[in-house]
């Protein structure tokens, strides 16, 4: 399936393999990008592209629009959509890239391997029934949200590029169409484990654990269980990650299995957002009705999801289906020791704390709960807290205050190397729901993408402590703001 219409000569340094696609073809169906009429391209990443290999020049300029459309394909592409199951809100159904299509590998000069992979770029055998296209607003959403997120050091995918198409995408009104080029280390989800096993194929599972393994833990290629070992470090992996989320006050939104990545990425930025005021219940999307995906509910979801991982490897871990299960039940239920010291870790430096004491928890609990009673906003608070501002003359803020500083001048550290590590766990920058949406508008429909590149410019260096907590990108919404709600953008 190379297109072997492309020159040869290669000046943009595209690299690219497919290993994926020596999986059984259980996995994916090959499948071209649909030509679009009028290719523009509105943002384009250039500090990625270089880590990437790629010439950065060449491929921002206008013509390469059409590489980014899907038009013209680079050297050794193979196109392809991968298939995937997953449980949507807990309802189990096969489903498969419907409007995405996985370019190819690039092999940076590292030497890693980066899947390219296309979003919005016409129907796939996978489609269902839907156009397979995206709008511009969403795709410039996940654009700007996930390289917030890399900037804060929380592991994500990425977007290279972002192309309108000149198609009109028929939503509720209709809407500019767009194309956005993401990256990622790979694109196995839990649902990609599940697809094999709902299709009761073995050798294709166990083809897959090699592969991912091979991928992404070359160092338990030896292992004596490797099947038990890969669901052991998955489950590391993605409770570092949600502990991660949880320090920014990130809620992805929609954590289905099949946007679960076994890399340990952040994956699929449908309606997510950022928390203003802290609350625990926070939800955003407009389709998570019962809460499911609430912000305090991630860390018993992402278990929850590991758990239908585990049960996909069960014949894997041990013939014996009584001794496999309850050797998997034994190493699910690690998850919340991990995730809890990932987390503790993570509010023990928002907070300055470099030791350990058996009450930094109720330290830390204790300063959430006043943060939800008094509807501080959760960045701000932090950040404050990072640079010794007054907070609150709140008689029960004060006594945790003073507990705070009490707990800091028990450790051998300076208060001066502790606010260096607040300072350096504490955002004032994130990507604030109302500026997002400022940036947003003023794309989709007045074609003005300098709010969005400013946006992206602040959002590049969240811990910068000359930024001051007072500026437009740091402020919270105006109180009298409707309740901010997000949409999956399909």
């Amino acid at each position: 399936m190379t297109n072997s219409s492309t020159a040869t000569n290669n000046p943009a340094g595209w690299r690219l393999k497919l290993s994926y696609a020596d999986l059984p073809e259980l996995f994916y169906v090959y499948a071209n990008p649909t030509p679009m009429p009028e290719p523009r391209t509105v943002v384009f990443n250039s500090e990625l592209a270089e880590s990437l290999g790629l010439n950065p020049t060449l491929l921002g300029n206008p013509e390469s629009a059409a590489i980014f459309a899907g038009n013209t394909l680079p050297p050794d592409a193979e196109p392809l959509a991968q298939a995937y199951a997953g449980h949507q809100f807990g309802h189990f159904t096969t489903l498969g890239d419907g409007r995405a299509i996985l370019l190819g590998e690039q092999i940076t000069p590292a030497g890693e391997r980066m899947d390219i992979q296309f979003k919005g770029s016409g129907r796939t055998p996978f489609s269902r029934g839907g156009d397979g296209l995206a709008a511009l607003g969403p795709m410039l959403r996940e654009y700007i949200i996930s390289e917030s997120m890399h900037a804060l050091g929380i592991p994500t995918t990425r977007s290279l590029a972002v192309v309108t198409t000149g198609e009109v995408v028929r939503r509720e009104t209709p809407l500019p169409g767009a194309i956005l080029t993401r990256v990622a280390s790979s694109h196995i989800r839990v649902g990609t484990f599940q697809w094999a096993a709902a299709n009761q194929n073995p050798a294709a599972l166990k083809a897959l654990l090699d592969y991912a393994v091979q991928r992404h833990y070359p160092d338990l290629a030896e292992a004596e269980n490797l099947a038990l070992s890969f669901f052991e470090a998955v489950m590391e992996r993605q409770s570092q990650l949600i502990a991660k989320w949880m320090c920014v006050g990130f809620i992805h939104g929609v954590m289905n299995t099949d946007n679960m990545a076994i890399s340990g990425e952040t994956i699929d930025y449908g309606p997510c957002a950022f928390m203003d005021s802290y609350s625990a219940s926070t939800v955003f999307s407009s389709i998570d009705h019962q809460g499911r995906y609430a912000y305090g509910n991630q860390p018993q979801i992402a278990q929850w999801n590991l758990a239908r991982l585990a049960e996909t490897l069960l014949h894997l871990i041990d013939p014996s289906m009584d001794r496999a299960v309850e050797v998997a039940t034994e190493a699910i239920q690690l998850w919340t020791g991990m995730y809890e010291r990932h987390w503790l870790a993570g509010m023990r430096s928002k907070l300055g704390i470099f030791n350990e004491e058996i009450e930094d928890a109720d330290l830390i609990h204790s300063l959430l709960e006043w943060m939800e009673k008094s509807s501080a906003d959760f960045t701000n608070t932090f950040r404050d807290l990072s640079t010794d501002t007054p907070l609150s003359d709140d008689p029960e803020f004060l006594v945790w205050h003073k507990n705070w500083v009490a707990r800091l001048q028990r450790q051998p550290q300076s208060l001066k190397e502790s606010q260096t590590l607040r300072q350096s766990h504490n955002p004032v920058i994130i990507p604030r729901n109302h500026k997002v949406e400022e940036a947003l508008t003023a794309a989709t429909e007045q074609g003005d993408f300098e709010p969005m590149q400013n946006l992206l410019a602040a959002l590049a260096k969240p811990y910068d402590s000359t930024m001051d907590t007072r500026s437009p990108y740091s402020l919270p919404p105006d109180p009298g703001a409707p309740p901010y709600r997000t949409f999956c953008g399909t």
